[in-house]
């Protein structure tokens, strides 16, 4: 079929449904309401001649056609980004999409500087869109690998061929309980390093299995998709878990976390920019890591704590 103006409207609405997992939560982003957004999509079904989702009482979900059609869809519409910023730069200007991919819980740490960084490359390139998506390590190397993304930042201790890794800074990663957990209370001489090891902990659903935190403790009985969903179960005072230190400084001051163990129960983590190697580095990607290589002139150790590097693993 011949696309033209509409249908490429059409597919960007079907590209945001997918996204957002369903017509309501895609209603903020089209700025439409959710009946004009099911017209569309019907509109677009019939464009195509196939079915593309299921939506009803059971939820929104992709039909096998509408997973392909999705797929095709991000490789148009990451080749049309392509193009807008490939001829902007044949004008010596940057323009088009910029699409930035990091991990969970990150603006509390002081050495997280993509803010400066994307602040210096606005100035220099103020006609540069911005779209900025959370993700899990591995799902920001995949998506950096296949094109979706231009750049991701987070920890990757297991390395991706194809991909270009920049060392940024260290982030120091320790074991807390929240108030009310048993070993809340027990004086810091009498905690040891079994009988720590013997609570339930919670851990998160990206870590492999050669973990720190899986071989340390055998009652591993929670999981949690990210830090923030961690954190939960971890205040409940039922679970002990790692957690990086700049995230808890603030639960640790209002006497909300205890730090358990910190010369044992401890581990430091690189985090990197990750690029495509070579001749596909994107045009609004090198400019970006131009920026990040201007403020990160040498990885930077993990913020406070004295913290040492002790090789752990993060994902």
């Amino acid at each position: 079929m011949q696309l033209a103006g509409t249908d490429i409207r059409l597919l960007r609405v079907f590209d945001a449904v997918v996204r957002h997992r369903g017509f309501a939560a895609a209603q903020a982003e089209l700025n439409v309401g959710q009946s004009t957004i099911s017209n569309q999509i019907a509109a677009l079904e019939d464009r195509l001649g196939v079915t593309l989702c299921r939506r009803g009482r059971a939820g929104f979900r992709l039909t096998q056609k509408g997973e392909a059609v999705h797929r095709a869809v991000r490789r148009l519409l990451v080749a049309m980004d392509g193009f807008v910023t490939e001829t902007a730069a044949l004008r010596d200007t940057l323009a088009g999409t910029l699409r930035i991919g990091v991990v969970d819980m990150l603006v509390t740490d002081p050495n997280f500087r993509l803010p400066e960084a994307l602040a210096a490359l606005d100035r220099r390139a103020p006609a540069i869109r911005y779209e900025i998506s959370q993700c899990s390590p591995q799902d920001l190397q995949a998506r950096v690998l296949e094109g979706t993304l231009h750049i991701g930042i987070g920890s990757f201790p297991h390395k991706v061929e194809g991909l270009r890794y920049i060392p940024l800074y260290e982030e120091r990663n320790t074991l807390y309980c929240g108030q009310g957990h048993p070993l809340w209370t027990v004086p810091e001489a009498d905690l040891t390093a079994e009988f720590v090891a013997s609570m339930r902990t919670v851990g998160r659903s990206y870590w492999r299995e050669d973990h720190w935190n899986n071989r340390d403790f055998p009652n591993s009985t929670a999981m949690a998709q990210g830090l923030e969903q961690q954190l939960i179960l971890i205040l409940t005072g039922a679970f002990i878990g790692y957690l990086p230190d700049h995230m808890a400084r603030r639960w640790r001051d209002h006497d909300r976390l205890r730090q358990l163990l910190p010369g044992r129960f401890v581990y430091t983590c690189p985090f990197d920019a990750v690029v495509r190697q070579g001749t596909d580095l994107s045009p609004l990607a090198a400019a970006l890591v131009t920026e990040l290589e201007a403020l990160y002139p040498a990885p930077l150790a993990a913020s406070g704590f004295g913290a040492e590097k002790c090789g752990r693993d993060e994902s």
